[in-house]
């Protein structure tokens, strides 16, 4: 709970330190004394959006710290634990501070620890319900009635597994989708592959052929030149009868055998002039040779042409060189034949997400039977206590429709809160036939109902009275009192027969100090207690016989 709100150069507060206690804080005050800014502040500490305009004065920052006891089962400690912001000396209180600056921006600190505003405004959700004066049109949305619903049918378990499997099935469901958009592109990528492994299976390119190509072209398209220039090597080596290289060595190595035999220092000449003869000789063999390899053939010629423009023409098809070809017909034949049948996988998928989608089907028919007990129970409770409100002969109920294509995470449920508001009508939806008095005394019966329930720990009301008085708003504030015995309950009213009710009474005053308005905060003794309910029944003029009505009325109310 809130146990202590300290707001400096805030709007038109100069400075306030105030004390929470368990139970129901009434505020009052004159219209227009500020009754709000303590909450407006407290709303700013919690998360909510700042700007310069909140400053008491632009030369002073406004800074606002609430301090919070938490319960042991609030799942606030869970989070500031799994935050790292919990404080290992006192884990069960909790400091919220957050500090303007004269630009407008702020800092927010947790434990003393530097935060960003949604970090204050996910604990602060666990800590604090504020309801202001227009809180009530939430009642007209249906994700607010079905949270309200659930809270009374407190099935918290039942709604997590739910959510589980809810979540199991739209997981299945996208991995089929995903699966057939992947067989699709699958089944595309293998027509593609195969008429490419096709023709390059029927174009049957070897390893290294097309070097081998490229030679064997290079050799055809020069036939008559290469047999001109090796008849010519020929004559110049050993053909030529005048003169050749052949002729020359062997009469050269005769010549130096001869100088060897008066020398052996000729050794080495000899022996380099044998070897050239030798190599000279093979020389000749081998040209010969090749010289009787070589043949003139346009046909060969031809079909060597179109087989490297065949090769050229598929690299380029595939975006690659023509030496690259023969790999990357080797690679498309292994990609071909990795790509396997998905038919059985997607079988067991799609069988896996029905069999799921039958769990979750099982799981949301529980909760529409817990609700349904759940709606029929409020909805009695509700009327019986609507009709204590001045609205003697309203019925409210609840439309629950079970349908499984608007399903969710929370079911398949589609709830509609309906108000009958006069005998011989039929009940019809909240927003067509309630007025906002009527909707603000279902508001408030609802959260009463589902108070015991709630795990938020505090329950503030802005002015929700607004629209109610006389013996209405005496039981506005008996059940607002039942309520602070369940929940801690901050309440601004103008009504006495509310504030009347209240555990603990503070008093709003604005004051001028220093030409500035000053609004102060005042918690209010038993005495002082009498004076202000007083002035709440008499006006500015405080009679005896206010005094002794404000006396019964406190007496009466505890």
């Amino acid at each position: 709970m809130l146990t202590q709100l300290t707001i400096n150069h805030f709007a038109i507060v100069h400075q306030l330190d105030i004390e929470f206690q368990q139970g129901m804080s009434v505020i009052t005050g004159e219209t227009g004394a500020g009754k709000s800014i303590a909450l407006d502040a407290l709303g700013v500490c919690l998360g909510q959006r700042t700007d310069s305009s909140m400053l008491r004065d632009e030369n002073n920052r406004a800074e606002i710290c609430a301090v919070f006891q938490i319960p042991a089962q609030n799942p606030a400690l869970q989070w500031l634990k799994d935050q790292e912001l919990q404080d290992s000396d006192n884990p069960e209180n909790c400091i919220l501070r957050r500090v303007i600056n004269a630009d407008g921006r702020s800092k927010a600190f947790i434990n003393s620890t530097p935060v960003s505003a949604q970090q204050l405004k996910t604990l602060g959700s666990f800590l604090i319900q504020i309801n202001g004066q227009h809180t009530s049109q939430q009642l007209l949305k249906t994700d607010y009635q079905m949270q309200l619903l659930d809270r009374f049918c407190d099935m918290p378990y039942l709604l997590q597994e739910m959510q589980q499997i809810y979540r199991k099935w739209k997981d299945l469901q996208q991995q089929v989708a995903t699966f057939q958009q992947k067989c699709l592109e699958n089944s595309a990528k293998k027509q593609l592959l195969e008429y490419q492994v096709e023709e390059l299976d029927a174009f049957a390119i070897k390893e290294n052929e097309y070097e081998e190509l490229e030679q064997e072209h290079l050799r055809l398209s020069n036939s008559e030149t290469l047999t001109l220039l090796s008849q010519s090597t020929l004559q110049l080596l050993s053909e030529n009868e005048a003169v050749n290289i052949e002729s020359l060595l062997f009469r050269s190595t005769q010549q130096v055998s001869e100088l060897l035999e008066l020398d052996p220092k000729y050794q080495g000449v000899n022996d380099l002039l044998n070897e050239a003869l030798i190599q000279i000789q093979e020389a000749v063999s081998e040209i010969q040779g090749l010289s009787s390899d070589i043949e003139q053939d346009p046909a060969l010629l031809q079909e060597v042409e179109n087989r490297l423009g065949q090769c050229i023409s598929l690299a380029r098809k595939h975006n690659v060189k023509p030496q690259e070809l023969y790999l990357t017909h080797q690679t498309l034949q292994q990609e071909l034949t990795a790509l396997v049948d998905f038919s059985e996988s997607e079988e067991s998928l799609i069988r896996a997400e029905k069999e799921a989608f039958a769990e979750m089907m099982q799981c949301a028919e529980k909760v529409h039977q817990e609700r349904l007990r759940g709606a029929e129970k409020l909805a009695t409770q509700v009327t019986q206590s609507i009709q204590q409100l001045a609205m003697e002969k309203a019925t409210f109920s609840i439309e629950l429709l079970f349908n499984p294509e608007k399903m969710s995470a929370k079911g398949a449920d589609q709830v509609l809160f309906k108000l009958c508001s006069n005998l011989g009508q039929s009940p019809q939806a909240l927003h067509k036939v309630a007025s906002g008095g009527e909707l603000s005394r279902i508001a408030l019966t609802l959260q009463v109902l589902t108070s015991s329930k709630n795990a938020v720990p505090t329950l503030i009301f802005d002015e929700i009275d607004v629209g109610i008085s006389g013996a209405t708003a005496s039981v506005v504030g008996k059940l607002l009192r039942k309520l602070g015995e369940e929940s801690q309950v901050i309440c601004v009213t103008h009504l006495p027969q509310v504030a009347c009710c209240g555990h603990h009474h503070f008093s709003v005053e604005k004051n001028i100090v220093n030409n500035k308005t000053e609004t102060h905060m005042t918690a209010l003794n038993a005495e002082k207690r009498v004076q202000a309910l007083a002035k709440l029944l008499g006006g500015s003029e405080i009679t005896a016989l206010a005094l002794a009505n404000a006396q019964e009325m406190l007496a009466l109310a505890s």
